[in-house]
């Protein structure tokens, strides 16, 4: 259905492993990594509404950026928590009552592909829940003590990406079994899975990467001279 979904970003991190320059604002394209991504929720159509989840100290940058973009569907721009599922919490107290489904996603991801924002949307509204991802491509190993303890079926290992989409009702209720039992997620979709809710894998894109080291701004780069 259109506009039936309520965007959450969240950009609240203290970019630790950019060495302490706000990744966000980091040049990409014809904008910045944060100007891009929102841009990316903006041109979907079953997006109806953008909330971003920020530091305080860079509020008033967002504002002026997404101004600047033309970003029609940002409804606010809110302080983020001391936490990831803080932050995310404080972005839901803003989501519209009539809002149907919630998507999730990471600011520093601005090379998502609408078109997989959109399935993710669609794969959640059938199935209550969905994430954006991409088949493993290496072996992995599981580790203790520096030995190799086991070998997991590569065939059944995902890369988690964002955005991450759930029904409303649904994410509500993981957040309040979360509150009770003083449970804190790095991950939506654990948060989701606490209470029993099954999390359908969108199959994504790999060039949906995650600015979070300096090297991968000119990664970035090179995708969108790709054509990406």
């Amino acid at each position: 259905m259109k506009g039936d979904t309520s965007a959450i970003m969240v950009c609240a991190g203290n970019s630790t492993r950019m060495g302490g320059v706000n990744k966000q604002f980091l040049p990409l394209g014809s904008s910045n990594v944060v100007g891009m991504s929102m841009s990316k929720l903006q041109s979907c159509t079953s997006i109806k509404e953008i909330i971003v989840v920020a530091r305080s100290q860079d509020i008033p940058t967002i504002n002026d950026i997404a101004i600047q973009l033309n970003i029609s569907k940002l409804k606010a721009v809110t302080v983020g928590g001391s936490t990831r599922q803080d932050s995310v919490l404080n972005g839901f107290k803003l989501v519209s009552i009539d809002t149907e489904l919630v998507t999730i996603h990471d600011g520093a991801r601005p090379l998502v592909i609408m078109e997989d924002i959109e399935q993710s949307i669609q794969d959640a509204r059938a199935h209550g829940g969905a994430t954006l991802g991409v088949p493993v491509k290496d072996t992995i190993k599981i580790v203790n003590d520096n030995f190799i303890v086991d070998t997991p079926n590569r065939q059944t290992l995902y890369i988690t990406q964002t955005p991450q989409t759930f029904k409303k009702s649904i994410y509500c209720e993981g957040l309040e079994y979360a509150k009770k039992n003083n449970l804190d997620f790095t991950d939506d979709c654990q948060l989701v899975e606490s209470i029993g809710c099954r999390v359908f894998m969108t199959v994504g894109h790999y060039s949906n990467i995650k600015i979070t080291t300096p090297e991968d701004i000119q990664v970035a780069e090179n995708i969108l001279k790709g054509g990406f």
